[in-house]
């Protein structure tokens, strides 16, 4: 099994790692990736994979990252390339040691969106009781979607500049594993949201911003974010629009 090493830092760039399988198709298992596997509303890092080997570099692009039973990076073996520039197929296999760099503007972003879903989920659900029933998180958007009849004009400008001024507070946002049953006796359910989780997940992991004694919010998410929202800069909502019925969706985006 892939070691997920973005669990712990989200702030790595490139990292070092060996191949344990590679399937014809492109796919790639390695013992431990920094890629994070699309998932949870936030998309798949994009990146690439390099092997130095005899004194030339070969290089492919990773297009895809996906999470089955272990964690499968899609190369783009035809756009690989080597030293001489040539289209190579050959060189990867179980053993060697490979050097993963993310696109680190794409990775930074989703790190932006994701800590500002997490907080505008946070504050729908404490102002207007409307819980968040999905996401998508994009490099230059984002929008969500919550339990709620209709958000008016004048509930749009409320809600954004309440978020505004917590993001330009620089809360804390911090994460940390919690053995689920602890965190089923310890934790809101209704905030965390664990209940929402397989059963066969039993280490929860959990982002908080805010306050370590009294978080502004607490949710389960195996995402990548920020470490402050001072990194957010200035949220502007961009539209609102009926998702179904009783479902809000809205839509927004970062400002620097």
């Amino acid at each position: 099994m892939t070691d997920l090493l973005y669990l712990e830092d989200s702030n790595v760039r490139t990292f070092d790692a060996t191949v344990e399988r590679i399937l014809e198709d492109g796919r790639v298992v390695l013992d431990r990736t920094h890629f994070y596997p699309e998932g949870g509303g936030q998309p798949a890092d994009t990146g690439t994979l390099r092997v130095d080997s005899d004194g030339e570099a070969f290089e492919w692009p990773v297009a895809d990252v996906q999470k089955r039973d272990t964690v499968y990076h899609v190369l783009d073996l035809e756009a690989g390339t080597d030293s001489t520039d040539g289209p190579i197929a050959d060189v990867l296999e179980p053993g060697t040691t490979v050097t993963g760099e993310l696109d680190w503007d794409r990775r930074y972003a989703h790190m932006r969106y994701h800590t500002a879903q997490h907080l505008l989920s946070a504050y729908l659900l404490e102002a207007y009781d409307a819980p968040t029933t999905g996401n998508q998180l994009y490099a230059d958007r984002a929008r969500l979607d919550c339990a709620y009849e209709r958000f008016q004009d004048d509930d749009l400008a409320t809600i954004e500049a309440a978020v505004n001024d917590l993001i330009h507070d620089g809360l804390p946002v911090r994460w940390y594993e919690f053995e689920r049953d602890v965190a089923e006796a310890e934790l809101d359910l209704e905030r965390t949201r664990i209940d929402l989780l397989p059963d066969s997940i039993t280490e929860i992991r959990i982002v908080e911003i805010g306050d370590a004694d009294d978080p502004f919010d607490r949710v389960a998410c195996a995402g990548t974010h920020v470490q402050s929202t001072a990194d957010l800069g200035t949220l502007e909502i961009t539209g609102r629009e009926t998702a179904g019925s009783g479902e809000e969706r809205v839509r927004f985006r970062l400002l620097e």
